[in-house]
Order: C-alpha cells, then structure tokens, then sequence
C-alpha cells in the first residue's frame, strides 16, 4: 500500500471535522461547505495538500484528493446535470456539488432541497430526484440551477426513525423503486421492518420484496446480471463470541426471498433468542452471498462499471463502504474494500482505502458511500470527517 498524499484535514482533527488553518497558500482548492450549526455555505477554501501526512492508504498508483467538505455527508447520486448531490441526514437537507471547471474538485455549492426528515438515499427517475426520508419516501423536480422547483410530493409512508433510522432507495432493471426498511432493535420480530420493499415510481403498489434483512443500507444493481445486491448489518450480542460474530452480509436480493432475520443469522444458524422457531425456519432462508467480518457495519456499495479512471480488472468489481464497529474490544471496520466479482457472484474482498482509524482504535473520519464519478473518478463521503473524496489512478 502506498500513501499519498490528500487536500487536507489538520492534523489534529479528531471525528469532527475541521476547517482550513489560516494563511494556506496552497493551490490545490476544495469546497469548504461546513459551518459550526451544520449549515451549508459556498465559500471557497484553500487546503494544504500534506497536512494529512499520508494517512489515508491506498494501492500503489492510486491518488485520493478531496472533492468537497460537507458536514454530515451520507449518501450520493450523480445527477443527469453532472453534479453531485449529498444527503446530509442530520441537517434534513440534499446539497448539490458541481465541478464546474472540471479539475476534480467542487466548486459550487447549493441546497437544492430542504426541510426533510433525516434523509439518506437518493435516486434520480425520469426527470425526478427522489429522496428516501427515514418516514417515506419524496420526489421534487429541480430547476436549471439544481433547486427544486416546489415542494416535495409524498409518495409512500412507512416505519421510520428506531435503531436503523435511515432508509435507502434504487430503482431497479425492471423501472421498479426499491427502498430498503432497517429493523427498529437489535433482535426481535417486526412485520414491517427489515426488509426491502417494491413500489411503482409513483409510490403505487408496495409489497415486501426480500425480508429477514436486519439493515440493508447499501444497494446497488449488478450491471451485468441486473440482480439487486445488499449489504446488510447483522446482529449485535451474539454470545458467547459476539465480537467476531455473526458475520456481516452481500445479500443478493430474490424476489420473496427470506434472509433469515431475527431467526437465524449466517449461513442458517439459528438464533438462542429464538431457537424453536429457527431450527424451523433456517433451512429455507437464502444464506448470505459472501460473509463479511462482524460488526464492519457495510454502508454504501457501487459497482465499478463506468469508473474509466480505474484499471480494468477493477471494473467488473464493486467497492464497499465499512462505517466501523462500535461494540469490539478492537475496533473493526472504518475502510473502504474491494469486493472481487466472480461470474456475477461476489467472491472475496480486500483493502482498498484505509487510515480512517488510528492504531489505537479512535477514527478522524468513517467512510459511508461510494459513486462513481462522471469523470470516471469514484466518489467517497464520509460524515465523520465531514468530507468527499475523489480516487482515482
């Protein structure tokens, strides 16, 4: 692994993020859209490009520089304008990022919709940018300057807030909106939640797709086999070997699939909370497509079709974004990995970005989502650090 250098963070940020020190003289720019309440600005700031001190790592030949600074940043979707738009959750906000001179680096900034309920996935439809609330899910249409053009139009209601308050959204090869739904507990029984439910673009005919999927936050559709995957978070407390137990999930998503949740975790064992009804059940629950270490907490995952800017045996992959753990005695997670694709199917997965957390287990940042960039650049956010970065080789 090689270190490289990124626009920076001071060197002394912990998890919150930090602005620019006075007097930078550097000419590398990244938009600075964070202030101290969490609101968005457009102010241009210069950062200094080794002030990271190459703490970020990726494979030899790669480079990771900043995109843009944004507080809170969770999900992304590339809009058919070309820029970028962020859902920052806690703000109940979709702030579009534009590079308008094309040097990979954000340079206008605007809230192009507010007064959300924690939103997290976006998608866009047919001239709509839809956004998943953690209550239901809204489409706006957007102007010539990436503001929407009225009010949000409600399209579906279901469960929200809870344990796993945030909700993702992806339409299908077959024009069909899936919204993924998280459990509202560790381990317990719900009709409603833990699962991935089907609607018609305008909201109409919601049915369960897949369930027994504790909290599928990443989605994302294979290119090729055009097949729905998930990554999904397993349980907590699984005694007596919780820290490296149950493995997190890829789930490839069959229509009425039962994945198992809170019946059974893994490859059919069932749970001790509910031991009976597991041995019952288990045996006709689809196992996970690939096992993932425990308590990694997989957030968004993207496909590398499209991302010119990467080798080509990289491009029939996909990147998976780990939010890290938070219930080790050593910590785990707070990475960016690869995931090798094997005849359509994910077979193994590697480091790709690492350095969000320290040696002794504290993290300056945790990566969230990963898009491909129109430049064929891939996009990282990360809430923590307060921050998107652009990788590229």
């Amino acid at each position: 692994m090689k270190a490289l250098w990124m626009c920076a963070l001071l060197a002394a940020c912990g998890a919150a993020a930090c602005g620019a020190p006075a007097g930078d003289t550097s000419a590398s720019r990244a938009l600075d859209t964070t202030t101290a309440g969490g609101e968005v600005r457009g102010a241009s700031t210069v950062l200094e490009d080794s002030a990271l001190d190459g703490r970020l790592r990726v494979p030899d030949g790669f480079k990771v520089d900043y995109f843009a600074r944004l507080r809170g940043v969770r999900f992304m979707a590339l809009g058919p304008d070309g820029a970028v738009y962020a859902s920052q959750s806690g703000a109940g906000q979709v702030t579009r990022l534009a590079d308008r001179n094309g040097d990979g680096v954000a340079d206008d900034s605007t809230v192009a919709v507010s007064g959300l309920n924690r939103p997290h996935g976006l998608a866009f439809h047919k001239g709509y940018l839809y956004i998943a609330n953690t209550d239901g899910v809204v489409r706006v249409r957007l102007g010539e300057d990436g503001r929407a053009t009225g009010a949000p139009e409600r399209l579906t209601r279901y469960a929200g807030g809870g344990g796993h308050w945030s909700r993702t959204i992806v339409f299908g090869a077959d024009g069909a909106m899936y919204v993924s739904i998280g459990s509202s507990c560790n381990i317990c029984a719900e009709e409603d939640r833990a699962l991935v439910m089907r609607y018609d673009e305008n909201g109409n005919d919601g049915r369960i797709y897949a369930k027994g999927l504790r909290n599928a936050v990443g989605l994302a559709v294979h290119p090729t086999t055009r097949q729905l995957w998930a990554s999904t978070h397993e349980r907590d407390n699984l005694r007596p070997e919780h820290e490296d137990l149950p493995p997190e999930e890829i789930d490839i998503l069959q229509d009425g699939g039962d994945y198992g949740f809170p019946y059974c975790w893994g490859n059919r064992h069932p749970n001790p909370e509910f031991k009976a009804e597991g041995a019952k059940r288990c045996p006709s629950t689809i196992p996970p497509a690939l096992e993932l270490q425990a308590h990694s907490a997989p957030l968004g995952l993207a496909f590398l079709a499209g991302a010119s800017k990467f080798p080509r045996d990289y491009q029939g992959d996909a990147l998976l974004a780990f939010h890290g753990s938070w219930n080790r005695s050593t910590p785990t997670g707070a990475k960016v990995v690869r995931i090798r694709v094997k005849d359509g199917k994910p077979a193994s997965y590697e480091d790709f970005i690492t350095g969000w957390q320290r040696p002794d287990g504290s993290r300056w940042g945790r990566p969230v989502d990963v898009l491909v960039h129109r430049d064929g650049s891939v996009l990282v956010s990360d809430d923590a650090g307060g921050a998107i970065y652009r990788v590229w080789r």
